[in-house]
């Protein structure tokens, strides 16, 4: 299906510019709208060339407004804020951005009657794994306000569903890495606290180093293990969850993990051999709250939606960043 008209919110960051590209990519007209705290105009406008609204979730007159003056098929939600530290010191911020926007986002829709909604969640929903790969089923006990406000968006979807008849797809992605393959987006934020962009920080003498926080945990090499999955695979994933909306399918819950974990220490030694950098390493103490290992089961995407990643290797996700990276900052 395309020719129907997405709303992106959020679509100036990360995932979400890669969403965009992807819809596009579909045949799919998109209007963006962000609020640019942390998003990036240039991408939106220059890059993606598509339209962008510069507007907040939480301004209903602003949804009101849009709704009714365009014909909008679906939204795709990737508005929220995402640092789980400053979730913890600044919890208020949140909760008014990622519940009550989500909500407001929500009212508007059902007002409008857009009955499409494809959700941005975060494995960050379970908290601590008792059993991995993690699947759907598995227990939600969040241990940071940003997997809990998640969670409590998960929770009021499955409420709006019989409610207001609002179908929506929430996806729980794992760890979101690398860049299209074509170069022309990748990750960029400010500030920058996932592993991949800070290892290749360093290899461009942008960093001087990079930290490892814990190497005694009870894996191979003892650092931590997390799931990488390509951005590009991402996206890819919303638009046939998007699909699977707009022909008639059911409220559902996917995971998007690779199903594979690569340790911190496989990461910065692939990036080593990517680069062709020597990367100086710091060893650091635990982080509080940090789970040995984090892999997902993607069974169920694959099963219902039909995703396979195309990009599961963590050298292929380490070399496309690499380009954007070595592009971005020279």
């Amino acid at each position: 299906m395309s020719g129907e008209t997405i709303l992106v919110t959020g679509g100036a960051g990360y995932i979400g510019s890669h969403a965009v590209l992807a819809l596009k990519r579909a045949g799919y007209e998109v209007i963006v709208l962000d609020n640019l705290v942390y998003g990036h105009r240039d991408i939106v406008e220059q890059v993606l060339q598509v339209e962008l609204i510069v507007g907040d979730i939480n301004d209903r007159l602003l949804l009101d407004k849009l709704f009714s003056q365009r014909q909008i098929d679906a939204v795709m939600h990737f508005s929220a804020y995402a640092y789980v530290g400053e979730s913890v010191t600044d919890p208020a911020k949140y909760y008014r951005n990622n519940v009550i926007g989500t909500v407001t986002l929500l009212e508007a829709m059902i007002a409008a009657k857009i009955k499409k909604f494809v959700f941005s969640s975060t494995c960050a929903t379970y908290g601590v794994p008792h059993t991995v790969p993690i699947a759907e089923d598995h227990s939600q006990n969040p241990i940071n306000p940003y997997g809990a406000t998640k969670l409590m968006v998960e929770r009021i979807l499955q409420d709006f569903a019989p409610a207001y008849d609002l179908k929506s797809v929430s996806f729980r992605y794992f760890n979101a890495a690398g860049a299209d393959p074509t170069g022309i987006l990748g990750e960029d934020h400010n500030p920058e606290t996932h592993l991949i962009p800070l290892v290749l920080m360093a290899a461009l003498g942008k960093r001087d180093s990079v930290s490892i926080f814990g190497t005694d945990y009870p894996t191979d090499d003892g650092t931590c293990i997390r799931d990488y999955i390509h951005v590009t695979d991402l996206a890819e994933a919303h638009i046939l969850g998007l699909e699977y909306l707009l022909k008639g399918g059911d409220s559902a819950i996917f995971n998007l993990g690779n199903g594979n974990g690569f340790s911190v220490k496989q990461v910065i030694d692939t990036a080593r051999q990517v680069t062709g950098q020597d990367i100086k390493v710091n060893l650091s103490d635990r982080r509080p709250g940090d789970p040995p290992i984090l892999v997902g089961s993607s069974d169920k995407a694959r099963n219902i939606l039909g995703w396979e990643p195309k990009y599961p290797a963590i050298k292929e996700i380490l070399t496309h960043a690499w380009q954007w990276h070595q592009q971005r900052h020279h």
